[in-house]
């Protein structure tokens, strides 16, 4: 499919083309993972953890 030579000639036009732009855009991406890993340690909060009941059982759906 592609080999070495292709991956370096990709890499070089796209090192032209965000060259200025690449510390901002790794910046941004730093914050959006740190952002989504301090989602995912909050998870569900207590409050909204209290409203979510437990499903229906079989018996009570049939009645």
């Amino acid at each position: 499919m592609f080999s070495g030579m292709h991956w370096i000639i990709i890499l070089v036009v796209a090192l032209l083309i965000f060259g200025r732009r690449l510390p901002d855009i790794m910046r941004g991406i730093g914050s959006s993972v740190r952002e989504f890993r301090k989602g995912q340690e909050d998870g569900v909060a207590p409050d909204k953890a209290a409203a979510i009941s437990p499903p229906a059982s079989a018996e009570t759906l049939k009645k």
